[in-house]
């Protein structure tokens, strides 16, 4: 059965899901995305990834700046009607659909979640998984409701988290699962195989979105606390008076402990923490490229009892 789509989303995220769509059997009758935005230092309109996807495509798009009010939503909604899907995915599209909308396919609104519901519903979960310090996440596809994130459960995938994993990293696997997964659901829609699963509400967490100031690394804090936070949101210090960005780091305990927040083995770019000693492997000094640390640590000087922050 060859269904009538209409596909949300904004980036470079849910990419994976609208190429597998545009490549499948099914008609791909129109793209939603967020508004394009100006960025660098002209201020250039850039398109959202999804919709430089779609055009690549011939996929029309269409981008309101709300689903919920005023003419752009009033015009969505007319859009909507005269295209009639039977079905709409909806992929990290950064807006909330109203009821109207959700009521309006066949088969009413999917979305991929990347996580596996009930637990980290919200904006935030690849980086609230990584900061909590997670071994395991996944992707969850779920029929719409009203709810944030609360629709019962469709098709869910697990996979493991790998100790030193990074926010990006994670990211773009789960990005390419959450294609396999959205065409799994599909499959199942089409031929009527899916047991929708109710979420169990007692078990739900909350994923915020990521605030700035979540950055700052705390070196009195566990060598795991700093090293999640390095994970999931890339942490930052101070260094001689500038701003140093860490990508990504690793415990070590094989590096005997100075003072919290001191260089500890100059050699590896190691800092003491709470209770052990973390190794800072990609950094950027501030008015610098990003770079591995050991080529850093060819262009300066760092010494053993040097105070970060």
């Amino acid at each position: 059965m060859i269904l009538k789509i209409v596909f949300m989303g904004t980036p470079d995220f849910a990419v994976p899901c609208l190429k597998k769509l545009a490549e499948s059997s099914h008609e791909i009758c129109a793209v939603f995305t967020q508004p394009d935005k100006p960025k660098g230092r002209g201020y250039k309109m850039i398109p959202t990834p999804v919709k430089s996807t779609a055009l690549e495509y011939n996929i029309p798009v269409y981008q309101p700046v709300s689903l919920r009010k005023g003419d752009d939503a009033e015009n969505a909604m007319r859009i909507l009607k005269e295209i009639a899907p039977e079905l709409i995915v909806v992929t990290a599209y950064g807006q909330i659909l109203p009821k109207e909308i959700l009521d309006l396919p066949k088969y009413g609104c999917i979305n991929i979640h990347a996580s596996l519901l009930p637990k980290y519903r919200g904006a935030a979960p690849i980086n609230w998984v990584l900061l909590n310090g997670e071994t395991e996440t996944g992707v969850t596809s779920m029929q719409m409701n009203e709810g944030l994130d609360t629709g019962d459960m469709l098709v869910k995938r697990a996979v493991a988290i790998g100790e030193n994993e990074t926010y990006p990293e994670l990211y773009s696997r789960l990005s390419e699962i959450g294609g396999e997964i959205l065409m799994e659901t599909i499959d199942g829609i089409a031929k009527g195989t899916l047991n929708p699963e109710k979420q169990d509400d007692s078990l739900s967490s909350y994923s915020p979105m990521i605030k700035k100031e979540m950055s700052l690394l705390d070196f009195t804090k566990t060598a795991q606390e700093v090293h999640n936070t390095i994970r999931g949101v890339t942490g930052y210090t101070i260094l001689g008076g500038k701003r140093l960005k860490v990508f990504s780091s690793e415990i070590s305990d094989n590096i005997a402990l100075t003072e919290c927040g001191t260089i500890a083995d100059s050699g590896k770019f190691a800092v003491s923490c709470k209770d052990k000693v973390i190794i800072f492997n990609e950094i950027q000094l501030e008015g610098s490229k990003r770079m591995k640390t050991a080529d850093f640590l060819r262009g300066r000087k760092i010494t053993k009892g040097d105070k970060l922050g």
